[in-house]
């Protein structure tokens, strides 16, 4: 087992100097920040396994900083207070937001040993907290949907969530979970057919959440119904998911128009990645952060040419299939950095083999007709590509919109609706 690694936060070079000379002393590793900003890039690139944390520093006070880690999903590890005397009651307050315990300075050193010791065998079973949603939201597409879910959540009514195979349902009903309380995903739902509302009891003050509305027969639609009219007596936040377009099937009789209308009162639809690829390389960082935090991949690092091979390849991302080329790549990687090659092999196993080939071109044709059939292809592909995004077609393969326009409608691409956002 690789030793516990420390990180000292403090502003007097002679105290972080002892602290890290008696620390290694006892096996541990131990890294150093002067001030709030180090500590801040620090945690940004990997967890410590316990935070030793003065209040008092010039730049950001502890206590904030300590405050700021938890709001952000990232206090998973124990953090223990360095006070001196005139901020010891600061110090006692600073447990009430998340600090495992604190120590008064000049620190006696057994005490030290004994508190950190304790730290990591009373704190173990929290390392393993998920941060999911929270880590993606930071500064990404995601962070406005992790706003809008919070704001929902608030009023604790069941609500919808819209999007592709893959684009992080569960991830952001999870994110709603409140610590402590029950989250209820079940696998299937028969149940609502027979028994709709034994999963209340259980999701009793949590969140209960079914991924595929879409898919719920008459008689799981019927029970759904009658589960909605119990769910504030439960307290229960029900979430539920499609991929489908829930209005197409109320018309064509297959889904109850009651129903609809009672989980479409609340809806959010969640990002397309494949209109955002630009946002790839700092998902990509973070998800690796969280793989490398939670001990389910080595240390890893990508190389900036792996990000950017990552974001241009015309890969079918999801965020579920991002999650599992990022787990794929750190483990199957050699070395510490993460190079193209590495991004390359992996993604062909992403990649389903008849998107590799182009379709067959009836080479026994005039050239004019076997360009225009190699051109319908060609622009498909990249209308596909860019999520139906038209600027983004237009600026990748170099022609002004207008004439794309003209192109496409005298080759009869069918372009569906297409947004001409950028």
């Amino acid at each position: 087992m690789s030793a516990r690694h420390i990180l000292v936060v403090d502003d007097e070079a002679g105290i972080r100097d002892l602290l890290k000379e008696i620390l290694q002393d006892e096996g541990y590793q131990v890294a150093l920040a002067e001030n709030a900003t180090q500590a801040r890039q620090f945690r940004r690139n990997r967890r410590p396994d316990l935070v030793l944390l003065d209040i008092w520093m010039p730049d950001f006070d502890g206590v904030s900083l300590l405050k700021e880690w938890a709001n952000h999903n990232l206090l998973t590890m124990p953090v223990i207070m360095m006070s001196g005397h005139g901020t010891i009651d600061t110090a006692v307050e600073a447990t009430r937001f998340g600090a495992f315990d604190f120590l008064e300075k000049p620190v006696a050193l057994q005490k030290l040993l004994a508190t950190i010791d304790r730290a990591f065998r009373e704190h173990k079973g929290a390392l393993q907290h998920y941060t999911g949603l929270a880590r993606l939201s930071e500064n990404t597409v995601y962070t406005p949907l992790a706003h809008r879910l919070t704001q929902v959540a608030e009023h604790r009514a069941p609500f919808l969530l819209m999007g592709e195979v893959g684009s992080g349902a569960e991830l952001c009903a999870r994110f709603l979970r409140q610590h402590g309380k029950p989250f209820v995903a079940p696998d299937t739902t028969a149940w609502l057919a027979y028994q709709p509302l034994d999963l209340l009891a259980e999701a009793q003050n949590g969140v209960l959440f079914l991924s595929e509305v879409g898919n719920l027969n008459r008689l799981e639609q019927k029970g759904l119904l009658l589960m909605l009219g119990k769910i504030e007596k439960f307290n229960v936040q029900l979430i539920t998911a499609t991929t489908h377009q829930l209005s197409q099937l109320v018309d064509g009789g297959h889904f109850d128009a009651n129903l609809f209308n009672k989980l479409t009162r609340l809806v959010l639809t969640l990002p397309n990645l494949r209109q955002h690829r630009e946002e790839i390389p700092s998902l990509a960082q973070l998800i690796l952060t969280e793989l490398i935090e939670q001990d389910e991949v080595p240390l890893r690092r990508f190389s900036p040419e792996a990000l950017t091979l990552l974001r241009d390849d015309p890969w079918p991302v999801t965020l579920t299939q991002l999650y599992n080329v990022i787990k794929t790549l750190a483990m199957v990687s050699l070395k510490e950095q993460i190079s193209t090659h590495d991004v390359m092999q992996t993604l062909l196993q992403f990649k389903d083999t008849r998107e590799l080939l182009l379709p067959p071109l009836p080479l026994d044709m005039p050239l004019r007709d076997a360009r225009d059939a190699f051109e319908k292809i060609y622009f498909e592909h990249h209308i596909q590509q860019a999520g139906g995004n038209m600027s983004k077609v237009a600026e990748r393969i170099g022609l002004e919109r207008t004439h794309l326009y003209r192109k496409l409608k005298k080759l009869g691409v069918n372009i569906g609706k297409a947004r001409e956002d950028s």
